[in-house]
């Protein structure tokens, strides 16, 4: 991202491609030349292994938020806050971006009413091809 890219997201608002409180863009003009790269590779993801090691996220649960888009969050979105952040889940190998933000909050409920080892298995498996053949950015 460029030096600023915070501040600049006020600017851009209007362009955003997704409902709800998130905020993403295609070709967001903050990203760097490297950083559409790495995110094209998926290797911006890496910093998140850290986390993992460190214990503050999981390699499958729901994707961690920003706390602006946890504000505007209805009460019945709060509840996949219950469960450590992943690095993937069944949004990220389900279209991602291409996903309306309402039912991202359900498949990320679905995975916490459903957790299992075999579906964290499954998950990690999908997430491989998602990665490589960059679905859904």
């Amino acid at each position: 991202m460029v030096d600023g890219a915070e501040s600049m997201r006020e600017q851009i608002y209007a362009a955003n491609e997704m409902d709800g409180p998130v905020f993403k863009l295609k070709n967001d003009p903050r990203v760097t030349a490297v950083g559409k790269i790495l995110r094209q590779t998926s290797l911006d993801e890496l910093p998140q292994l850290i986390n993992i090691l460190q214990g503050e996220m999981s390699l499958v649960g729901p994707r961690p938020p920003l706390p602006a888009e946890v504000k505007e969050y209805k009460p019945w979105q709060r509840r996949r806050l219950s469960l450590k952040p992943g690095l993937t889940c069944i949004w990220q190998v389900s279209g991602r971006n291409n996903i309306e933000f309402e039912t991202w909050m359900k498949m990320d409920l679905e995975y916490i009413d459903n957790w299992s080892l075999l579906l964290d298995l499954k998950l990690l498996l999908k997430t491989i091809p998602a990665v490589v053949l960059a679905s859904g950015l």
